[in-house]
């Protein structure tokens, strides 16, 4: 093995040229922490807050590990009965992005905007989405309210559930990574390229939902539902949704209210009846006797149930739907 031997000179030489590095790696270090703070920032994950679950699902798919979901409105409560609470006013005021619906769907979300001392960026999902129109004093009639001003009798009003279209669907997962990317243009190739992929399971979902509901007889695709809830899945789907008063009371039904149900449900010729949980299976039973429609399942409208069910997500709660819809309408 060779060793190779410095001078005196040459010790000089090599101590001054550590000294020289050790400065150069002060400087280097010092420029790194200064230049590099910004990015330890970016690397945290945006604070978003989504109105309600099916919003907050689609985020947290389109966002991936760049973002930290907060949803408001959680799975199995229902979304027109929120009050909001001073919980959901800290976390506003903590927030970097809130992402909602629109349409007249969050009435209360401007006031909770202000309370909250909000300023980050708004997402509204439903922005391009062409708005279904609804008779005003049906929707009320129902129990249904979504906040919208008083309007004369008759006067029509905008129906906001316009995820129950799978292609509007598409119009809000395409909103919310433009709107992210916006916000943190760092990741935007992360958010584009987890959209593109959701986008292309919605468009085959939506075919394969059309598919099979075009294959029951186009009289048999009619469906009593205590909501006007689904029209955009009626429009798109074309399956006939007929809302009936009385299907969602809390309080059991007087023999008077069975019988007018009855007489309601027998006269829209339906093949199936939905109905919701308040409602006995007494009742329901009965109904179902004297009607000849087949009662159906759950059908989530503007709720997912929790995670690890099949209806835990948006992609999923459009595949529980369909299905459910499926099972009852075919002869």
């Amino acid at each position: 093995m060779r060793m190779v031997m410095f001078s005196n000179g040459g010790a000089v030489l090599m101590q001054a040229g550590f000294a020289r590095l050790r400065r150069f790696c002060a400087i280097g270090l010092s420029t790194f922490a200064v230049l590099g703070a910004p990015l330890s920032v970016a690397a945290e994950p945006l604070k978003v807050v989504a109105s309600f679950s099916i919003l907050g699902d689609m985020v947290k798919v389109i966002g991936g590990e760049n973002v930290q979901v907060t949803t408001l409105i959680g799975p199995n409560v229902d979304a027109h009965s929120h009050e909001p609470t001073a919980s959901d006013s800290r976390v506003l005021a903590d927030a970097n992005v809130v992402v909602m619906n629109g349409l007249g769907f969050e009435a209360w979300m401007p006031r909770l905007m202000r309370a909250s001392g909000f300023k980050g960026h708004e997402i509204v999902a439903s922005t391009g989405v062409t708005p279904r129109q609804l008779d005003h004093d049906h929707d009320h009639d129902h129990g249904h309210s979504h906040g919208h001003d008083d309007k004369a009798d008759g006067a029509a009003s905008v129906d906001p559930h316009a995820w129950q279209d799978l292609r509007n669907g598409v119009k809000y997962a395409r909103n919310i990574a433009n709107g992210l990317s916006r916000v943190d243009p760092v990741n935007r190739a992360g958010y584009q390229a987890r959209a593109d992929i959701y986008v292309t399971e919605m468009e085959k979902l939506h075919n394969e939902i059309r598919q099979s509901l075009a294959a029951i007889p186009a009289e048999r695709r009619k469906v009593v539902t205590p909501h006007d809830a689904f029209g955009y899945f009626g429009q798109a789907y074309d399956i006939t949704f007929v809302p009936v008063a009385g299907l969602a009371s809390d309080a059991e039904p007087s023999a008077r209210d069975i019988a007018r149900l009855i007489r309601e449900i027998k006269k829209t010729k339906s093949a199936a009846l939905f109905t919701e949980k308040a409602l006995s299976s007494r009742v329901i039973n009965q109904i179902a006797r004297e009607t000849g429609a087949k009662v159906g399942g759950t059908l989530y409208a503007d709720t997912l149930d929790v995670t690890d069910r099949p209806a835990g997500t948006y992609l999923g709660m459009f595949k529980w739907n369909a299905g459910q819809l499926i099972f009852s309408l075919k002869p």
